[in-house]
């Protein structure tokens, strides 16, 4: 069983940065496609950003390219969600989650493996 713990979320105003981390276990962690997605109250789950297990394919959604950056460090079986230039409209909940096909899509049936979440919020 694979287990993803987020961390880093807060509160912190809008032109801030933010660097979410999510950790894993349980399975290879260099198998592995992650990726971030969230959640804004009353709105549907969206794509943020997907990493293939090589590290060679990266995927945004449209609304944070050129803000967001995912990377990952396969010896630390860590991903990461560098967030600049914060918005008020990115304030929402964010999961971390893992496809053991190693694709990284921006297709939520893609995953099998979800983290609880980390709340990040924007003030204006």
């Amino acid at each position: 069983q694979l287990q993803l713990v987020e961390s880093g979320g807060g509160l912190v105003q809008a032109g801030s940065s933010l660097r979410l981390s999510c950790t894993t276990s349980g399975r290879l962690f260099s198998t592995l496609a992650l990726a971030w997605f969230r959640q804004a109250p009353e709105k549907e789950r969206d794509f943020v950003a997907g990493i293939s297990w090589s590290g060679g394919s990266t995927y945004y959604g449209d609304s944070v390219k050129g803000r967001f950056t995912i990377s990952r460090d396969n010896a630390k079986s860590t991903v990461y969600l560098q967030m600049n230039s914060l918005k008020p409209e990115d304030t929402a909940v964010y999961y971390c989650a893992a496809d053991p096909n190693g694709f990284g899509r921006p297709y939520s049936y893609d995953y099998d493996y979800w983290g609880q979440g980390t709340q990040v919020t924007i003030s204006s």
